[in-house]
């Protein structure tokens, strides 16, 4: 035991030397020289075997067993202390030093605090560097000249390493399903693209031919082609062009009007908006009632409006359920043209120089502009009053019976109609207070007269019939009334009138009308049931009435 501590003295003495000669070595130097200093000691350390107490027990008797008589040695003297340079350049020596390591750079490695990075481009790029780990080889081999060929399961017969895959193993059964799946739809509509050009391309029948008189029959591809392009255009015009060739069935003399109205149903009649907190709303414009009433006894009313069918006839019925507007058109007769949606008017059946269409949109009546009225879109202000405001120069066309209604736009173009109208209205009534001063009412025709040819127009047949209960023409012109007036006064009393039946008999006309559709409902569904299972009845009946004649016959012989 002496002895094995006199020999750990010198150890220790020199471990002191070196830690006090490492401070004159730079600062970056002391840990790979205390790392290499901890190293020779652990591998000296543990390249030791290892012993248990009683082995080690053992060994000591036995050490003093052949030493009885041996004094303990001295421990050996320490060596002489030399300087800090001097220990420097021993530690420094080219025999003793080592290659210093390389100190990582902290700064390149990644920023943990944000989660563990992904490994997915990593994983990418060796996939891609192991794909094409084939082509490389391949091409090495060829440089060589080895040839190409090898497994044979590389591009182009090229060479791969051992082990490697094709490129085609790579890619999963669902890919090469979608890729198949891909072609045999190309293929497909290609087939069916030119065996369709083929079917189109027939000769024309007798009724096909009267229609295309400039395409004729023939086997020679130009005319197949342009058959072809003519049944096409067919098939895509059906989908443009309104339903019907006739919108409106053929005036009816006992209900005929001498002027149609056509009006729209968004932002003028209506006006419907959608919100978070109540949904869609649906707001009915002020003085629509009365535009409806007081006009239908001038005007044959049509809705014309670009709204669906499904949409747009529960709320027409809501709206009108007297059924002033006379006829409902919807999205189904409008036209599509250029991307937009027009309503041709030329498809009425009605005489267009005695139409009159009011819209807020210019482009839905840009086939006849000639014809169009364009209120501002209205956008539920509770007191508008454009659409009432129309009202006096409606009744005036009416009352003056124009030959041709357009004539009459054309004189308030650029203008704010109404305003307009009222302007010439006061003046025509100033001239008439003129007249009547200078005893010339007469021939002036109560001041309607002068209005129309400071309009440029002339009157084909001013609606002066007296009916029951009026007040005579001239007497009228003699207390400073016009036309105009007289007419006003007629239309307000009808129309009173009208609301006044409307108040007695308004639920009982809507009651029948409920019960006529209820019962037209019945009938159809009737109808529809009976075309459906008539040949089962149909064959009943044969057997049955077979089997009565079977039966009689033998009783009548």
């Amino acid at each position: 035991m002496m002895l094995a501590r006199a020999a750990a003295r010198p150890v220790a003495g020199a471990r002191a030397a070196a830690f006090a000669a490492s401070s004159a070595l730079p600062r970056q130097t002391l840990p790979a020289v205390w790392a290499r200093g901890m190293a020779k000691d652990n591998k000296s350390r543990f390249n030791a075997p290892k012993q248990s107490p009683s082995q080690k027990a053992a060994a000591e008797q036995q050490q003093q067993l052949k030493q009885p008589d041996a004094p303990p040695s001295p421990p050996p003297p320490p060596p002489p202390p030399s300087s800090a340079a001097e220990t420097e350049a021993k530690s420094t020596t080219p025999q003793e030093q080592e290659p210093e390591e390389p100190i990582p750079d902290l700064s390149k490695l990644p920023d943990l605090t944000q989660g563990i990075p992904s490994t997915l481009e990593y994983e990418r790029a060796g996939a891609t560097d192991k794909s094409t780990i084939g082509d490389e080889a391949a091409s090495e081999a060829e440089a060589a000249g080895a040839g190409s060929g090898g497994d044979g399961g590389g591009s182009g017969g090229r060479k791969r390493p051992k082990g490697e895959l094709p490129a085609s193993a790579y890619v999963s059964s669902s890919e090469r399903k979608r890729k198949w799946w891909t072609y045999f739809a190309l293929a497909s509509a290609g087939l069916g693209a030119v065996g369709g050009t083929v079917y189109l391309g027939r000769e024309w029948s007798e009724e096909e031919l009267a229609k295309n008189p400039s395409v004729g029959n023939g086997w020679s591809l130009g005319l197949w082609w342009k058959r072809a392009v003519s049944r096409m255009t067919e098939t895509v015009t059906y989908y443009q062009e309104p339903s019907f060739e006739k919108l409106l069935p053929d005036p009816d003399p006992s209900f005929e009007r001498p002027y149609t109205l056509c009006i729209s149903l968004e932002d003028m009649l209506i006006h419907s908006e959608w919100s978070r907190e109540h949904g869609w709303r649906v707001a009915k414009r002020p003085g629509v009632d009365y535009f409806l009433h007081y006009l239908s006894q001038y005007y044959e009313i049509v809705l014309f409006t670009t709204v669906p069918w499904g949409t747009g006839e529960p709320l027409v019925r809501k709206l009108d359920p007297y059924r002033f507007i006379m006829w409902p058109l919807f999205r189904e007769a409008t036209k599509y043209k250029d991307g937009e949606i027009i309503k041709d008017l030329s498809y009425l059946n009605r005489d267009l120089s005695k139409v009159i269409i009011i819209d807020t949109e210019a482009k839905h009546v840009r086939a006849q502009p000639e014809n169009a009225i364009i209120l501002p879109k209205w956008k539920g202000n509770p007191k508008d009053k454009d659409l009432i405001d129309l009202v006096p120069f409606l009744e005036f066309i009416h009352t003056m019976q124009y030959d041709d209604v357009r004539k009459v736009l054309k004189s308030f173009e650029g203008k704010n109609i109404p305003v307009e109208f009222a302007r010439r209205e006061a003046l025509a009534r100033a001239e008439h207070q003129r007249r009547l001063g200078a005893n010339k009412v007469k021939a002036s025709g109560g001041g309607i007269g002068w209005l129309s040819s400071h309009l440029g127009l002339k009157p084909s047949n001013m609606s002066l019939m007296v009916t029951e209960g009026e007040e005579n023409p001239t007497e009228a012109f003699a207390k400073g009334k016009m036309l105009q007036d007289i007419a006003r006064e007629r239309g307000m009393r009808n129309y009173l009138a009208l609301e006044e039946e409307i108040r007695k008999n308004g639920e009982k006309w809507l009651k029948e009308e409920q019960e006529l559709q209820e019962k037209m409902q019945k009938e159809a569904m009737k109808s529809m049931k009976s075309s459906m299972f008539s040949w089962f009845v149909k064959d009943e009946e044969t057997s049955a009435s077979s089997s009565t004649d079977s039966t009689s016959g033998p009783k009548t012989a």
